[in-house]
């Protein structure tokens, strides 16, 4: 297995376990009341977006040559901090 793979491979299992980590919010916010449920609903749309985001770069990683899949990797790192971000954020504020 390459690198590119490896990395690639890894960084989809991440986005996998940030998808059922959004399932769990999303069933706490079928719980939730009337006006929370609004507001959960708001921040997992988000979250939503930024998985998006990182799964179109990690879509563009996947599509780059050999040679230059490091220079994408940048890219990828940054949308994951900002998807790992949100979510920390989020799911504090379903704890809260």
């Amino acid at each position: 297995m390459s690198m590119k793979q490896a990395y690639v491979e890894k960084i989809k299992a991440r986005l996998n376990e940030w998808d059922a980590e959004i399932e769990k919010l999303k069933a706490r916010t079928d719980e939730a009341g009337a006006d929370a449920k609004i507001k959960y609903q708001e921040q997992i749309e988000s979250l939503r977006e930024e998985q998006h985001e990182a799964q179109a770069k990690l879509d563009g990683l996947r599509a780059s040559s050999d040679d230059a899949w490091e220079d994408m990797k940048a890219g990828v790192e940054s949308a994951w901090d900002s998807l790992e971000k949100a979510a920390k954020d989020a799911t504090s504020r379903f704890a809260a």
